[in-house]
C-alpha cells in the first residue's frame, strides 16, 4: 500500500499543529514529528511540505539570528494556516470516526 498521499496530507496538519505552539524552525520540527510517532520522516520529506505551506500562506517564514551558526528559517502560522488547522482537524476527526465504523461493524460480523 502508498500511504505517501494520505501521508502529506496529515503531516501538513501535524507541522501546523506543532507551528501553532510557536515559533520554530526546521530542525525543531522535524525532531518534534519524530518523537511524536513518524520516526521516519527525514528532511528530504519535511522541507518540501514547509514550501508547500508557505506557498499556500499557511504558515510565514523569517530568517532570524541563530545563537549556534547561520541564521535560522523560523516558522509562524498564519490566521489561515489556523483556520486551515481548524478545518483539516475536524475533516480528521470525520475519517476517523467513518473508518473506525466501518472497521467496528465489519469485526462484529
Amino acid at each position: 500500500m502508498d500511504k505517501s498521499q494520505l501521508m502529506k496530507g496529515v503531516l501538513e496538519g501535524c507541522i501546523l499543529k506543532i507551528i501553532e505552539s510557536r515559533e520554530t524552525y526546521g530542525y525543531e520540527i522535524l525532531s518534534r514529528l519524530q518523537t511524536g510517532g513518524f520516526p521516519d520522516i527525514r528532511e528530504g520529506t519535511l522541507y518540501p511540505l514547509l514550501l508547500r505551506l508557505e506557498k499556500k500562506e499557511l504558515i510565514l517564514a523569517v530568517y532570524r539570528p541563530s545563537p549556534l551558526g547561520p541564521r535560522r528559517k523560523y516558522y509562524s502560522i498564519t490566521n489561515e494556516g489556523q483556520k486551515y488547522l481548524r478545518e483539516f482537524y475536524k475533516n480528521w476527526l470525520e475519517v476517523q470516526n467513518l473508518v473506525e465504523g466501518i472497521w467496528n461493524s465489519s469485526s462484529s460480523e
